[in-house]
């Protein structure tokens, strides 16, 4: 059954470089993350303009493009369409060779992403119980039994998870990853520190640990909680037991390997992760803490103005990912973190300078922009004001980043504490509640911080705010003669048949989301310039050729329907991109019998992508046309 996002899915395959550029593929809560054998081939501009794309990142090593809310089913038509099969695992082959940071951005966001939605989910309904307990909710009843366990089991639990994805992130086999996982989280290690301890390392400093049992005679190191709800150990472990299993694989026997892998490889680690990886690990998490804790504790406002007013930028370079892991260990060491507890105002803060602007606008299309946008927004969805609205226009992004170190100011000021990995936008609010004690103050705390950063956003967008000038107004036609408007003529790059473009069948096409124009059934296999201009794009499967004319009209020839698939087979470039070209120069020839023999419609549509410049674009009303023809007008 076709879904609504194949024209899309299929603009998006195409212009990220086909499916032969792709390395990998996974989402977040509005990407489409890719990871590129070859960013160049990605036609950026082209994505930009596609309606249901809000933008395009490229950060970390990754190519990012923006959907919205609904990237989860536009994700799933993307892998059908383009035979997208287990891509979410591993590195993908030879991309391009990241730097440390991006690669350690690129880790942490692939590992934690699958989870996302899940430990957000839980952390919503932790939250919840919280307000219930203050509320009046016996902590011992069976109702708050049964949801706890949910709410606090899937933390507990959260290595077995981690290793999973881990694994899958570094391209091991899961089920190690996640025994690894198990294993840290195994009972009888956990409640060992319940006992007398043997002895202890480091005694007095910050880093004294406890010993309660030896492994061949070597201390088995344990935190005091043990390593349930770790996030750090278990990616490391994991890590490490990659590299061990594809040296076993390499060296025992194909008859046994499907068993003794697994043998040897936990045989080791699992070892290897107490006594060493997670001693060292922890230490080292400790140190991170203690230097977080320091910055705080130096000033609290200092800290809450820094990470409110650049959280809406390290979101737009998906660097942010590396806090939420600094945030995940402290709540496994003390039960609650305050690193994150600033960025909280952000969302409400551009939300609302989305708001301001959907009453101040007259644009009739802003406005549809903004009011969904501003829903999201309250929930913590804030891609699509980012991209869509502030950002483009760059003030209001800046008034937002303004108004979001100061209520992040605020919450610093406050030292507010979180107690869980809660949910996005209002549904987070729950998660600075801390239930051993039935405080509220923290939350009112943050209230307090959004409310005046909100109301700060709202205010000086609307004494700031105008709406650019129309197009007409900043851009004046230049008459021809008889007092009429500029025209510009483009010509026909193929002889044959004139179909509509709503008679071509690809949505992405006859839907017009590309652009408008008119649509060539072929009678010969001959490509020629339609105008004087260049080549922009010229696509190695030779399917598509994007260029700009000497006028500025941007135009798209796109060579029959799924013909990307041939790669390239029964395609003669006589051009490439980067070439200022003739109009009637040859671009490229095609064997039309081949490809048609091959199953292929070889219908052409002829676009012009920057329709929004110009008043009307105007398809010859000829039912045939030769190459060199009037085939588009532009007025």
């Amino acid at each position: 059954m076709a879904s609504k996002y194949d024209g899309l899915a299929r603009i998006i395959i195409q212009n990220v470089g086909g499916r032969e550029n792709i390395n990998s593929l996974t989402h977040c809560i509005t990407r489409l993350r890719f990871k590129l054998k070859d960013e160049s081939k990605a036609n950026t501009a082209v994505l930009k303009k596609t309606e249901g794309i809000v933008t395009v990142m490229q950060s970390g090593g990754q190519y990012q493009v923006v959907i919205g809310n609904h990237v989860p089913d536009v994700y799933a038509v993307v892998c059908q369409v383009g035979h997208i099969e287990n891509k979410e695992g591993g590195d993908g082959g030879s991309g391009e060779k990241m730097g440390i940071g991006a690669t350690l951005i690129d880790w942490i966001s692939g590992i934690f992403q699958p989870i996302l939605g899940v430990l957000s989910g839980a952390g919503i309904i932790k939250g919840l119980l919280a307000v219930a307990a203050f509320c009046g909710l016996a902590e011992v009843s069976g109702t708050y039994q049964v949801w706890y366990s949910v709410a606090d089991g899937f933390f507990y639990f959260l290595p077995i998870a981690l290793g999973f994805t881990a694994a899958l992130k570094f391209g091991g086999n899961k089920f190690i990853g996640m025994a690894i996982g198990m294993a840290l989280c195994y009972p009888a290690m956990v409640n060992m520190s319940a006992a007398e301890p043997l002895g202890a390392l480091f005694a007095g400093t910050a880093f004294e640990t406890n010993y309660y049992s030896t492994f061949l005679g070597i201390p088995v190191l344990l935190p005091s909680s043990g390593y349930p709800s770790s996030v750090v150990p278990v990616i490391v472990s994991v890590f490490v037991a990659v590299k061990l299993e594809k040296f076993f694989k390499k060296v025992i026997p194909d008859v046994v390997k499907t068993f003794l892998v697994p043998v040897a490889t936990l045989g080791i680690i699992v070892p290897a992760t107490y006594l060493v990886i997670g001693p060292v690990v922890s230490i080292l998490c400790s140190l991170v803490g203690i230097i977080f804790g320091a910055i705080y504790g130096f000033s609290g406002v200092l800290a809450g103005l820094c990470v409110g007013a650049f959280w809406q930028v390290l979101v737009i370079f998906g660097l942010h990912w590396g806090l939420v892991p600094l945030a995940m260990m402290n709540y496994s060491l003390y039960g609650y973190d305050q690193i994150l507890s600033p960025f909280f105002a952000a969302s409400f803060a551009q939300s609302m300078v989305v708001l301001a602007i959907y009453v101040k606008t007259r644009d009739k299309k802003m406005k549809e922009m903004a009011l969904p946008a501003f829903i999201s927004g309250l929930f913590g969805v804030t891609e699509p004001c980012i991209y869509g609205i502030t950002l483009p226009k760059k003030k209001p992004f800046i008034i937002s980043c303004i108004a979001a170190s100061v209520g992040g100011g605020i919450i610093g000021l406050a030292s507010v504490k979180s107690f869980t990995m809660g949910g996005l936008g209002v549904f987070g609010l729950p998660s600075y509640i801390d239930v051993a004690t039935n405080d509220i103050s923290g939350m009112i705390w943050v209230i307090v911080g959004t409310a005046v950063a909100m109301v700060l956003a709202f205010v000086l967008t609307m004494m700031t705010y105008r709406d650019d000038a129309p197009v007409s107004e900043k851009k004046e036609q230049a008459p021809v003669s008889g007092g009429s408007m500029k025209k510009v003529v483009v010509a026909s790059p193929i002889s044959g048949k004139v179909l509509p473009l709503s008679e071509v069948k690809d949505e992405a096409f006859s839907s017009g989301v590309m652009g408008k124009g008119m649509a060539i059934e072929p009678t010969e296999g001959k490509v020629f310039a339609p105008a004087n201009g260049k080549i922009m794009a010229f696509f190695p499967t030779g399917h598509a050729i994007g260029m700009t004319t000497e006028d500025g009209a941007e135009l798209l020839i796109h060579i029959g329907m799924d013909t990307v698939r041939l790669e390239g087979k029964y395609f003669s470039a006589k051009a490439k991109e980067g070439d200022t070209v003739k109009k009637g120069q040859l671009l490229l020839e095609f064997d039309k019998a081949a490809i048609e023999k091959e199953g292929y419609s070889l219908v052409t549509p002829v676009i012009v992508t920057n329709m929004d410049q110009y008043n009307d674009v105007i398809p010859t009303d000829a039912s045939e046309v030769k190459a060199g023809d009037t085939a588009i007008t532009l007025l």
